[in-house]
């Protein structure tokens, strides 16, 4: 993870660490003032809110592989919380406001951190799930080394087994395929071979026959 990609990400969970957190305190508040006990008022903006968070998890998670209909639920999941906190923090703002305030100035602000949580959360796990993928996997062992070029010995040894093969009858192609090279790597060793005219003998049985009396 470079530098650029590192500030991201911490800068988006920060974000959404503040968001959460005044989320947190304005629905812990309006449970407590809707008659749940202090000691269990911080439950309820944690389901509200940790919703929010596991469903947009969810969703990107399952969103390049799955099918559409495997995530309706999570997206369902995803809408119901954002809309449950929006309009509780919405309602708290309303509630707990200062006269001197508009209950619809209050209500817009108190909103803010609700959708913030959502969009960054969003972003934080497009940011850590695509700089994973960009990223090349490791090696799990040593690189290994690369491989060594045919020694002149080889070469020689190859060159021999492609004349006697070529002696056996088998085709220039077929050598090549035998010994991993070019064909025209055997066509090069093959050459004195291929070059001896079968006419050599030719002149001296002429020669022969022509001594011989009629």
């Amino acid at each position: 993870m470079g530098p650029v990609v590192a500030t991201a990400v911490s800068g988006t969970v920060l974000i959404a660490a503040g968001a959460f957190w005044l989320s947190f305190t304005s629905l812990a508040d309006l449970a407590r003032r809707s008659g749940i006990t202090p000691e269990q008022a911080w439950a309820w903006p944690l389901i509200v809110d940790g919703i929010i968070v596991v469903a947009t998890v969810a969703v990107v998670a399952l969103s390049p592989s799955a099918r559409p209909r495997a995530t309706w639920y999570p997206w369902l999941l995803l809408a119901s919380g954002a809309a449950v906190s929006v309009a509780a923090n919405a309602l708290h703002a309303v509630i707990a406001a200062d006269a001197a305030v508009p209950d619809v100035v209050a209500a817009a602000v108190a909103s803010v951190p609700p959708v913030v949580l959502l969009a960054i959360t969003h972003l934080t796990v497009h940011l850590t799930r695509n700089v994973d993928a960009a990223t090349p996997p490791e090696p799990d062992g040593p690189t290994p080394a690369p491989a060594a070029p045919p020694s002149e010995a080889n070469a020689v040894d190859q060159r021999a087994e492609a004349e006697q093969l070529r002696l056996d009858g088998m085709s220039n192609r077929a050598i090549a395929r035998h010994l991993g090279v070019h064909p025209s790597t055997v066509g090069r060793w093959l050459a004195p071979i291929d070059s001896t005219p079968e006419s050599a003998t030719a002149p001296t049985t002429r020669r022969s026959n022509e001594s011989q009396p009629t």
